[in-house]
Parts: structure tokens; sequence; C-alpha cells
């Protein structure tokens, strides 16, 4: 089984000056302990402005640096019993409609109770596979369809897919603002340069494309069906925002409820209960690893958000 890797690429912030590198380090990647940060330090894997520096290098502000090193894993993560909701499954996939509030991934803050933890009680010989078969997530709080491999051949088969842009992947959303026309968002993100539990466009970022178009207009809103040609973290929710049309419901890029005049109450009182991105991953196609045939996936939009929709209409036609 081959170790993941992780890529970080980053520019230190001047107020972090004076600061020790792993210190500095360990603020900006709170998802990394400083013990581990320390650890790759050490191992020569954390390059500053293109060297090797040591953990108690003083920082002294716009330092470029690049991190490339191997995340150690649990030798076995626990499997427990969780239901899944699996639309397909064969001998060598799993298609899942992940629920709102399920990590996919164990991380920091989440060693247990994830989709990892419950494939491998459904599936068990999963944990010969890296990261039990998953090959890309969503976050906690946007539902949807996920693609696991079963086998190591379907993981290669599916993975070239999805490194080629080859697995397709559409989403729904609702965002604020009335848009006019679908279009392409094609900027680079990254981990934002001061508040790392978030992304942001970055002109150093990876590169990440998405495109939209607009299924239905509202009053002050609209719903969009999304499609990913990268697969960035955070990617729809930070290209929204990025052109001002940001997720209803998004309080990391979103910020508080946005409120009109003329919103009906019954419109305003959805909005401030509904909790959550107002994000599905809808749609899922690709080549089956064994066929060969084109697939196609889709998981009808979930209550909360067709209720929001309704609420949308409702005030449209008012």
């Amino acid at each position: 089984m081959t170790k993941p890797t992780i890529y970080h690429k980053l520019i230190i912030d001047s107020g972090f000056a004076t600061e020790r590198l792993d210190q500095a380090l360990a603020k900006l990647l709170p998802d990394y302990s400083r013990t581990q940060i320390k650890e790759w330090i050490d191992l020569g894997t954390i390059l500053v402005d293109g060297k090797t520096q040591k953990s108690k290098y003083k920082i002294r502000g716009g330092e470029e640096v690049i991190i490339q090193a191997e995340l150690k894993e649990p030798t076995q993560w626990e499997a427990e019993p969780i239901p899944l909701n699996i639309l397909y499954e064969d001998e060598a996939l799993i298609v899942i409609n992940k629920p709102v509030g399920l990590v996919v991934h164990p991380g920091a803050g989440n060693s247990g109770k994830t989709l990892l933890n419950a494939l491998l009680h459904h599936a068990p010989d999963l944990k010969e596979l890296p990261r039990a078969g998953i090959l890309h997530r969503i976050d906690k709080n946007t539902s949807g369809l996920l693609v696991v491999a079963k086998t190591a051949s379907a993981l290669k088969h599916l993975s070239h897919q999805l490194k080629h842009h080859e697995l397709q992947r559409e989403y729904q959303a609702v965002v604020y603002g009335h848009m006019i026309s679908g279009g392409k968002v094609d900027a680079p993100i990254d981990r934002h340069p001061r508040e790392r539990k978030r992304m942001a466009v970055v002109e150093t970022g990876k590169h990440a494309i998405t495109h939209y178009r607009v299924t239905e207009k509202f009053r002050d809103f609209s719903h969009l069906t999304l499609q990913l040609e990268t697969g960035r973290t955070h990617q729809i929710r930070v290209h929204m925002m990025h052109i001002h049309h940001p997720i209803v419901g998004d309080a990391t890029y979103g910020g508080r409820v946005q409120l009109s005049k003329g919103m009906s109450e019954s419109l305003i009182q959805t909005l401030r209960h509904f909790k959550r991105q107002a994000l599905h991953a809808f749609a899922l196609g690709f080549i089956h690893p064994v066929t060969e045939e084109p697939v196609r996936f889709e998981a009808p939009i979930p209550e909360d958000m067709q209720q929001l929709l309704d609420a949308l209409k409702k005030d449209k036609s008012r």
C-alpha cells in the first residue's frame, strides 16, 4: 500500500515575523500537529525559499514554503456499524449518497464515525486499499454522491479518470444573487494566507476550474448546476464567493444570512434555519473499470434543499 503524500505551497505573512518555523507552520496548517511538522522539517521535506531550515529558524515574513511529505496513517482504522445509503454496488465499486453531517475520512478532530469507518464495516476487504478505496471527498455539510473502489485495479482505473478530468461530477447549489447566465470560474485555490482553516483564491495556488449554468432564477437568488473540472478543497464554495455569489447557508465563505427588501417572512425563516451550505453532489459519470462502459448515477436533491427551493419559488410568485 502506497503512503499518501501531501503538498502545500504558501507564503508566510509578515505577521509571523520572529516566530520559529515549526510554531508558525503549526498555526498555518492546523490539520497537522507541531510534532509532525517538526519531523518533516528534520527530514528536509519542508523547503523555505528553496532551502532546508531548522525548526528554530526565525520567520522574517514573505518566505515561500513548500511542503511535500508523506502522511502517516494508522495501520488500521476501526470498522463501525454506520448506515450507508448505497445507490449502486458491484464487485468493483460502490456509489454512495452521503448525508449531511457525515465526515468522509478520519482526520484532526474526527478519529471515527466517518464514511471510511462505515465502509470498513460494510466491506472489510477495503482495509487493503489506500483510504479504503475512497477516491474523492465532499465536505461534511455537503450531501451527495461519492464513488469508492473495491479493488486495486478499479482504484487505479478510476484514479486515472479523476486525474485526467474524465470523472464527471455535477452539483446543485443555491447561491445569493440574480445570475443572468452561466459561465466558468478559472481561479487558482490554496490555503488562505492567514486563516488556515479556509481556502481562498491565491495567485500561487493550484489550478482550479468550475463550470456553472443557471437552472432557475429567483428574486435575489439563483439555483445553479455546477460541474467540476478540477477538485480542489472547497472549490465550488470558494469560487462562488470569488464571483460574489456565495452559497446560501455557507457560514465559512458566505457570512451571515443576506436578507433583502420585500422578502416574505416565510422565506426569511427558511433562510435563518438553513444551517449548512446549500450544495449537493447531484451526479457522477465515469467509465466503469470492468465493463469499460459509461455509467451515470444521480441522487435527488435532499429534503432540506428542496424545502429551500420551494420557499424561493413561493416568494418569487408573490
